[in-house]
């Protein structure tokens, strides 16, 4: 899931700091997400997926189709 979370933030060219504003908490927070020292809680998951429109299974890695189902 980290590499996960990590390689869409980093497709998207943005920076750590960035993505903790938007899901609103710490650049230090996110980074142990990104960083697997914290697993992130439901809700962080859900704005993650949400922002970056992809399944939360995908940011899991439960499958490898980032497609949400409809």
């Amino acid at each position: 899931m980290y590499e996960r979370i990590r390689a869409l933030r980093e497709d998207r060219d943005l920076t750590q700091t960035k993505i903790a504003e938007i899901l609103h908490c710490s650049q230090r927070v996110y980074s142990d997400y990104e960083c697997g020292k914290v697993d992130p809680p439901t809700a962080i998951l859900i704005k993650l997926a949400d922002f970056h429109n992809v399944s939360i299974d995908y940011l899991l890695g439960c499958t490898d189709n980032p497609e949400r189902n409809k």
